[in-house]
């Protein structure tokens, strides 16, 4: 039978003492990074895994965190697996709970699984009461909120950022676009909010000529029928989709409407979904890194726990997938 590798293996291969491996999956200080990340090396390429249960008894920390979030929250998966992947790199036993719809109903849930002892953090990614939040250790387990959904578990903060707008829009103006039109999302997403706001901002920004701001759904319905309602003469323009279901209705109506793209309707999407590679024209649409920001919040959440200073913030999680959709616009002008 194979023998389970153990601490000592660990610190023989990593070239450093089994105390400081034990330091490592403590989170003890006065391990320097280069120490940290060579014990952690050593550890996976061992498939060493450490013992939580003696753990917790020498040390009262039981080696585990916890990610909180409701049944209805919206594409957690690249969210959680990058979480996922941070806590186990850390050496911590990572449990995602799901949590009620109920805001109180959440809240007492979150309480009682703080109160059980059997984790030394949790990260939330819906708010909750300042009354559960702790960062300090003296007083229980850290519990952090990554403030990614609102309580309506519509996508808040980083991913309000709205700059991919603005910028698809300028390099559509340098293709030689003036006319432009814009489809929202439902305007109770603050991201759908952000969006308008960034175009109309760069329409008056550069002078350019708005045919409408139309509300919509982020529905393929929608994109079609705004675009078999336009009159014949609208082409040529540039259309701002809200996403990419909106805009591959929108595309199916210019089509059979014999309008060519980009030539006569250029458009943007947002999401990038699977298929969008794959159109005719393929479409220029926007990559949201989800998993980056659980990749964030999960080593926020694990400084926390091990009094160490907090990670730098990612900068941008968005990216422009420029394709085929975008063009300068004909000579029907």
């Amino acid at each position: 039978m194979h023998k389970r590798p153990t601490s000592r293996d660990v610190a023989r291969l990593a070239g450093v003492s089994q105390s400081t491996v034990s330091f490592v999956y403590t989170g003890r200080d006065g391990v320097s990074a280069a120490t940290r990340e060579r014990v952690l090396q050593a550890a996976s390429e061992l498939n060493y895994r450490p013992n939580l249960a003696a753990r917790a008894m020498r040390t009262q920390r039981t080696g585990r965190l916890a990610v909180v979030f409701p049944v209805r929250a919206p594409n957690p998966l690249n969210m959680l697996r990058e979480a996922t992947i941070s806590a186990e790199q850390a050496g911590y036993v990572l449990d995602v709970l799901s949590l009620p719809d109920d805001r109180d109903e959440r809240a007492d849930r979150v309480e009682e699984l703080v109160d059980s002892g059997q984790y030394e953090g949790f990260l939330s990614f819906t708010p909750l009461p300042n009354r559960i939040l702790n960062l300090s250790r003296e007083v229980g387990p850290i519990v952090l909120s990554a403030s990614t959904f609102d309580e309506e578990m519509h996508a808040t903060g980083i991913f309000n950022d709205a700059q991919p707008v603005v910028v698809m829009m300028e390099r559509l103006v340098e293709l030689g676009h003036r006319r432009f039109l814009h489809i929202t999302g439902d305007l109770e997403f603050p991201s759908a909010v952000a969006r308008r706001d960034a175009y109309l901002a760069t329409v008056d920004r550069l002078g350019l000529e708005s045919l409408g701001v139309i509300e919509g759904d982020w529905s393929s319905e929608v994109g079609i029928e705004v675009v078999s309602s336009l009159p014949e003469a609208t082409v040529p323009f540039a259309l701002i989709a809200p996403n990419d279901h909106t805009a591959v209705g929108a595309m199916r109506s210019a089509t059979l409407r014999g309008w060519a793209m980009p030539g006569d309707m250029s458009i943007t999407g947002w999401d990038d979904i699977s298929t969008s590679a794959f159109l005719v024209p393929s479409l220029t649409s926007v990559v949201q890194d989800r998993g980056l920001v659980g990749n964030y919040s999960m080593r926020r959440l694990i400084a926390a726990v091990r009094g160490e200073e907090e990670p730098e913030a990612p900068t941008e999680i968005h990216r422009i997938v420029w394709r085929e959709s975008i063009g300068a616009p004909s000579a029907r002008a």
